[in-house]
């Protein structure tokens, strides 16, 4: 079976981090995405997802120091359904995503981080995140000014 999401979006609320008996890190917030469309009658529509996101081990511990409420960030991971009783006791349930990849899109410093499954230095061997795997490799790339506003898609 093959169960893979990936979800752009702004967190809905800071980080909340704890650890487990056994020593590793686990990591809370919840994300929100929207699609806008046009309606039958022509008019804007917009929908709004919001989804809880888990982190586990050294991405948890960096997802709470450099992620806040409003950050803007693109998750991969799995699709988990969480069950529970509420207290009167009716069922409950909701997905949620365990995250394995997490980049930060609109960090200041130096574009965008890649964090996730990952080698010895800590980033994701990812071809999409070029800027990690050459700075892991000592070259310097130009850090490039662009607004959000003009990019054309």
């Amino acid at each position: 079976m093959f169960n893979r999401v990936i979800m752009l979006g702004n967190l809905t609320r800071d980080c909340e981090l704890r650890y487990l008996p056994s020593g590793g890190a686990v990591c809370t917030t919840g994300l929100a995405t929207n699609r806008k469309f046009k309606k039958q009658d022509g008019s804007q529509g917009e929908e709004v997802c919001f989804v809880d996101i888990t982190f586990f081990g050294r991405t948890a511990e960096i997802a709470n120091q450099y992620l806040s409420k409003g950050k803007k960030v693109l998750v991969e991971g799995r699709l988990k359904l969480d069950q529970w009783n509420d207290q009167s006791g009716a069922k409950r349930s909701k997905h949620s995503i365990t995250v394995e990849t997490l980049q930060m899109i609109d960090t200041k410093s130096d574009g965008n981080t890649s964090y996730g499954e990952s080698n010895e230095q800590g980033y994701k061997n990812n071809p999409s995140s070029r800027a990690n795997v050459s700075e892991q490799s000592g070259h310097d790339i130009p850090v490039i000014d662009i607004n959000d506003d003009e990019i054309p898609f």
